[in-house]
């Protein structure tokens, strides 16, 4: 039998286990956090606002106080301070608040350079090939130029996956924008942004989150499309330059010796070759065109004519057909007539066709536009069809997609 001393020590116990528990569920923790602005490109005289106002709790019960030179001396209180640095240097900010039982503090680096320093500038370089992916002579200019070509590609892949390095090249940067011939300071950092939509440091700045470091990088794993891309350099004494350019990454890709059945059974017989177009307004990578073109023989080696004595049925007529992700059809070469198949260096037993899907018409998303408009078919993936409604079947001689960016 248990004492009644006893019991009554037990209840008092548990009670007391239980207000313990409810005062530490209930306590909030001390945290100090804090911001300022600006965050770079500080000189001496520069007024930066140091700001702690995310600190924990936020109920009004912290007190503030602040430590810009980090020499242990408290320089101001209060949630929010300005501060100037008379002097050149790197200085650990300390921020410590308390609520009066519990006490935290935060430290943070800024580096502060002196007011006359030159600024650097941020040059994100440019490239391009001497040839496209047929010989002909590629465009250049103040942006990167990149082809994807795959000029023999196996029917067993007949989708567009393809994908490529770029080589991005910010060596002629320069630690001294106005006077880079007389100039002692040297660039630290590069920093390589290659989504300027996202704020991914979230520092107000959408053109300087570091994706890929350093002064000559490769940015892998790069699909066709356009992309805005920014270089920030950072100078030894902490000043920033920004440069935006352009990477455009086009595609070729051909298959040939392409055997297409007959229709023996009234329906067309097709063969699908897909592949994923961006038209993005907001981010900027909107696709120029894509133009597929089909050569085959007007006549077959095997074909007999059925019918002696009566217009050749062995005269071939394949045709282009394009389909958005929903299978809508767009625009096809159906109406071109077989005596208007040849043009430009088209052989004389071939038949030529061309299929152009421009890319502000077909792919554009325009929500104002009527649903039967074959114009606006939105982006994503697309299909291109070779399309026999011929009898006989045929050996087609290549079919070339292009992904045309630039």
């Amino acid at each position: 039998m248990m004492k009644p001393i006893l019991m009554v020590l037990l209840f008092i116990s548990a009670g007391l286990a239980g207000c313990f528990a409810d005062e530490e569920e209930t306590t909030t923790k001390v945290e100090a956090i804090f911001e300022y602005d600006p965050k770079k490109d500080i000189r001496t005289g520069t007024t930066i606002t140091f700001d702690a106002s995310s600190s924990l709790p936020s109920d009004g019960s912290l007190t503030y106080k602040w430590d810009f030179d980090g020499d242990g001396d408290y320089d101001e209180t209060g949630r929010e301070a300005d501060w100037e640095y008379p002097n050149a240097g790197t200085f650990e900010v300390e921020l410590t608040v308390s609520d009066g039982t519990s006490s935290n503090s935060q430290t943070r680096t800024v580096k502060v350079a002196e007011a006359d320093t030159p600024e650097p500038e941020a040059d994100a370089g440019s490239d391009s090939p001497s040839n496209d992916c047929e010989g002909e002579s590629a465009s250049s200019g103040s942006f990167y130029l990149v082809y994807i070509c795959e000029m023999d590609k196996s029917l067993s892949s007949k989708n567009i996956l393809a994908s490529t390095s770029v080589y991005l090249d910010g060596s002629g940067s320069e630690p001294c924008k106005d006077n880079p011939q007389d100039c002692d300071e040297y660039i630290s950092e590069w920093y390589w942004d290659l989504d300027l939509q996202k704020d991914e440091d979230g520092d107000g700045d959408s053109k300087n989150d570091p994706d890929l470091e350093g002064e000559s990088v490769e940015w892998k794993d790069v699909a066709p499309g356009k992309y805005l891309i920014a270089l920030t350099v950072v100078s030894g004494q902490g000043l920033t330059s920004t440069d935006e350019t352009t990477v455009y990454v086009n595609y070729a890709g051909r298959w040939t010796d392409i055997s297409i059945g007959g229709n023996t059974s009234g329906s067309a017989v097709e063969i699908d070759f897909t592949f994923d177009v961006v038209y993005n307004e907001e981010s900027g990578n909107r696709i120029k065109r894509v133009t597929s073109d089909l050569v085959y023989p007007q006549e077959d080696d095997d074909c007999v004519d059925t019918i002696p004595g009566e217009e050749s049925n062995c005269r071939a007529k394949i045709d282009l057909f394009s389909y958005n992700s929903t299978d809508d059809a767009s625009q096809d070469t159906s109406a071109i007539a077989v005596n208007q198949r040849q043009y430009g260096d088209c052989e004389e037993d071939n038949d030529c066709v061309t299929l152009s899907l421009m890319g502000s018409c077909h792919f554009n998303d325009n929500p104002s536009a009527n649903e039967d408009d074959i114009c606006y078919r939105k982006d994503g993936q697309w299909t291109i069809a070779i399309h026999n409604e011929m009898v006989n079947d045929l050996q087609v001689e290549s079919l070339t997609i292009f992904l045309i960016y630039k």
